[in-house]
């Protein structure tokens, strides 16, 4: 959100079970800077197709833009959403393909210039692209084949863009879109240790374009790169069940309205879990919940998020 009116390591088991437990690794997380995603550059077979259905809720200051004039900010925000994502064999490298649309209802009170508040929204947020493509100890791979890989450190990259799709009213402070867009490039390495332990580093950087009708619409709002980084230490307890205990940090994207610079540097960090298990052969659930650990600027909430996703993987043709 960003206005309210003035005065996804190897299959562990081959089969539909494996499939299905594997494409927990691919539910979308909240589109920002915040990403807390674990085992997002996981091996997985080519020529699988993921459905993900969502549901998050948020609870804090989650509308984070200091220049508006609001104040003791407390919202909440609702999110289900549902996303696609397909793997492929891109030059004999494992890539991902993902696209999310979300839908968010919120409701928000504060003061504006000292006068209490209070909003409801309800509309269609911001869609989330992703192209990821494991550069190094993943080569593509059917199922089977897969199944008999060894455990590598795996190097990966992808660019997510985000396209300004959500609700906006340009004459009210708080909305659910960004009116802008966002493009994200990151770096990953996800490292086994031993058989159970796994670890993954990202480092990524975000650009924006400008929002040239900010509030009350005649404004127009720039922002700085923003880097930002995470870390992931994930357990298998058995072959279908993962916990990870997930970290970010974030900083810079000072923001300039009509050209006066904002004191709005971001330096700030965000802590959270993740677990995830099979449901029958083909389904499986992800639980997240993160919340702010030191936040100099910005957005200081908690989010809990659920995910339900279906997997299918073809299988090639018996040789003749």
């Amino acid at each position: 959100m960003t206005s309210w009116r003035t005065p996804h390591d190897r299959i562990a088991r081959v089969g539909c079970r494996g499939v299905g437990w594997l494409c927990l690794l691919l539910l979308a997380s909240p589109v920002s800077a915040q990403d807390l995603d674990p085992r997002a550059y996981a091996h997985v077979p080519v020529n699988g197709t993921f459905l993900v259905w969502g549901f998050a809720v948020s609870h804090g200051g989650v509308v984070s833009d200091p220049t508006l004039p609001v104040t003791d900010l407390n919202a909440t925000v609702e999110t289900p959403s549902i996303g696609v994502a397909r793997s492929f064999d891109m030059f004999g490298k494992t890539a991902q393909a993902f696209g999310a649309l979300p839908y968010s209802w919120a409701q928000a009170s504060g003061k504006v210039f000292g006068e209490g508040r209070e909003i409801t929204r309800a509309g269609l947020s911001d869609a989330r692209f992703r192209l990821s493509v494991l550069l190094r100890g993943a080569p593509a791979a059917s199922v089977g084949q897969l199944a008999r890989a060894p455990r590598r450190t795996i190097l990966g990259t992808s660019l997510t863009v985000v396209a300004p799709t959500g609700q906006v009213f340009h004459e009210r402070l708080i909305n659910l879109g960004t009116n802008r867009w966002a493009f994200k490039s990151e770096f990953a390495v996800s490292h086994p240790m031993g058989q159970r332990w796994l670890l993954d580093v990202y480092s990524a950087l975000w650009l924006f374009t400008a929002n040239d009708s900010y509030y009350p619409g005649t404004l127009t709002r720039t922002q700085e790169p923003m880097g930002a980084f995470q870390a992931h230490l994930s357990y298998n307890f058995t072959r279908l069940l993962w916990a990870a205990f997930d970290a970010t940090y974030y900083v810079g994207g000072r923001s300039t309205v009509d050209g006066i610079v904002n004191n709005d540097r971001q330096s700030n960090s965000r802590v959270g879990a993740t677990i995830a298990f099979p449901v029958g052969r083909r389904h499986s659930i992800k639980l997240a919940v993160s919340k702010g650990a030191i936040v100099r600027y910005g957005a200081d909430f908690s989010t809990f998020s659920f995910g339900w996703q279906t997997a299918w993987v073809s299988r090639p043709a018996p040789a003749k």
